[in-house]
């Protein structure tokens, strides 16, 4: 069996030292010394050699590394569609009874109808509620009242 060198002798070491404090970059070291990044990256590590970056530095970098966010429902939003249904007032919703004479199918569903779905999806009677729904909502003033619910602490301070 051939006998393996060691990867980190001393001249290398020294050399690793000389290099990090002369500022060259990891890939460089590496590619003089011939051993790869990772190893460099690794005994620089063992050795406790670090660069010490500026805090303006450490917040350029993290602005321009950091990921694109997804956007995320907006609050905002949301409420302005509560306060649509429910008003901004503090008078009590009537809860009218749904008209159940508009149903209809799929094929007939149009854009200024509710689109709340009645009974079970393959079922005989299944259809859409067809009632007319203002304003390019979704669903009828009725089933917006079921949809769109205020959370509890809204419901409380109503009363």
């Amino acid at each position: 069996m051939p006998v393996l060198s060691p990867t980190w002798t001393n001249e290398r070491i020294e050399l690793l030292k000389q290099h990090f404090e002369a500022g060259l970059s990891c890939r460089e070291i590496a590619a003089d010394i011939g051993v790869s990044r990772n190893a460099v990256i690794g005994k620089l590590s063992r050795l406790n050699l670090t660069r010490g970056r500026t805090v303006d530095d450490r917040k350029v970098q993290d602005k321009s590394s950091a990921p694109a966010r997804a956007m995320r429902a907006v609050p905002r939003l949301q409420y302005q569609m509560l306060a649509t249904i429910y008003g901004e007032t503090d008078a009590t919703v009537i809860a009218a009874p749904i008209e159940e004479a508009n149903r209809c199918s799929l094929l007939e569903l149009a854009e200024n109808r509710c689109r709340w779905p009645i009974s079970t999806p393959g079922a005989e009677d299944f259809c859409f509620c067809g009632n007319s729904a203002p304003d390019s909502q979704p669903y009828c003033a009725g089933h917006s009242r079921l949809a769109y619910r205020p959370n509890s602490r809204a419901r409380v301070m109503r009363g």
